[in-house]
């Protein structure tokens, strides 16, 4: 089914999480993964001014090789970050257009709308701008992303009905998550008529290494099957889909989105029943539910590995095995030159950015109490040594 006059498969490539060699995009695998994606039939994009290195990663891999008309391309606007006025918001769109090269955007989203965010859109009046490049022929379809309540959701829609698509968070893990809630902003969503994208429908990549218990009951419906699958599927079955991004890291992720993507006809009873013993599972495990977008290390002062430690503190939990969690964490977190949880300040701007409003201060506290138990500020870790 097509939405906005435009024919669009449910599989998109999410461009968050390219695959990297030595901290840089790695452009040929890339190049290789997108090339898999078009001859399989498939042509969304998704990217975003705020992911470094991936607006230039796609040109390369994309836009210097495809002619324009075959594919769509998405990108997005995260006037909140660092934007103290309109024309260095508005600015972003430019240097998008400049990394992309692509000449215009299929679809533009104000990124990350919810609560204080909202205002810097409002503030800088976003709104009208967009409608203007719109109608300069540099934006085909105007939307946004959102990470909140479906309560500021439906306010966003009745102040702005002009916005042609949302694009929401969801996944069978927080399709009933008090803190996310996933079906609440997607029947919102339908309420007002606005087509869906859907964003980390494998949760950040949790969904595809989910606990044994999970695996077990998924295994045993569909043993070839993996666990992403499951996550992609659930999410492409709901009406009212334009299409579900995946950010795929590699080209066997690539490889085993489009095997079972390419003839997907939705999920019939039974295999609903099977996601749904599988949440059950899920909601017996309390996990830090972060899908490491680093919005929030975007604000740190302190520049605290905050999406690593939360990485390392799910394997502890998960597992129970504190020297691969330690490794862990120091590979993600002083590999990549941040500072351990331990050095949080505790001025909560993290906070105030995170999508799954998680209490960032406190669990920071429990992984320098549990993990970090006997590990100083000075090891290695906080001074950028594995």
């Amino acid at each position: 089914m097509s939405y906005l006059g435009e024919d669009i498969r449910k599989l998109g490539f999410g461009l968050m999480r390219l695959p990297q060699t030595d901290g840089v995009i790695d452009i040929e695998q890339t190049k290789e993964m997108v090339d898999l994606f078009m001859d399989a039939g498939f042509t969304y994009f998704d990217t975003a001014w705020a992911y470094a290195g991936s607006e230039d990663a796609i040109r390369q891999a994309l836009v210097e090789r495809y002619p324009r008309e075959s594919y769509q391309l998405a990108t997005k606007n995260a006037a909140w970050i660092n934007c103290k006025t309109k024309e260095e918001a508005y600015a972003q769109f430019d240097v998008s257009l400049k990394q992309t090269g692509a000449g215009y955007f299929d679809f533009y989203l104000l990124h990350n709308l919810g609560e204080a965010r909202t205002e810097y859109f409002d503030k800088f009046d976003m709104w009208n701008w967009v409608a203007e490049k719109k109608v300069a022929g540099l934006i085909k379809h105007v939307g946004f992303s959102f990470h909140s309540t479906p309560e500021e959701l439906e306010a966003i829609l009745k102040e702005h009905p002009e916005m042609e698509f949302v694009q929401l968070q969801i996944n069978y893990a927080d399709w009933e998550n008090s803190a996310i809630q996933s079906r609440g902003c997607y029947e919102v969503a339908r309420k007002y008529d606005k087509p869906v994208i859907i964003m980390e429908p494998v949760k950040g990549g949790m969904l595809a290494t989910p606990p044994e218990s999970v695996v077990k009951v998924l295994k045993d419906a569909e043993p070839e099957s993996s666990a992403a699958s499951w996550a992609v599927r659930f999410a492409a079955n709901l009406e009212g889909v334009i299409t579900v991004l995946s950010g795929m890291s590699n080209v066997e992720q690539m490889k085993d989105n489009l095997s079972y993507m390419k003839n997907f006809n939705g999920l019939n009873d039974t295999q609903m029943q099977i996601l749904k013993r599988a949440q059950e599972e899920l909601n017996k495990i309390s996990l830090i539910p972060c899908t490491s977008c680093n919005y929030c290390a975007k604000v740190c002062p302190m520049q605290i590995g905050i999406s690593g430690s939360f990485t390392a503190m799910n394997s502890l939990t998960l597992y129970s095995d504190k020297d691969m969690a330690l490794h862990q964490e120091n590979w993600l977190v002083g590999g990549h030159g941040l500072k351990r949880a331990n050095e949080c300040v505790k001025c909560g701007k993290c906070e105030e950015a995170c999508p799954q409003h998680i209490q960032i201060r406190t669990e920071l506290e429990h992984v320098s109490e549990e993990l970090l138990t006997k590990v100083s500020k000075n090891s290695p870790s906080s001074t950028g040594g594995r």
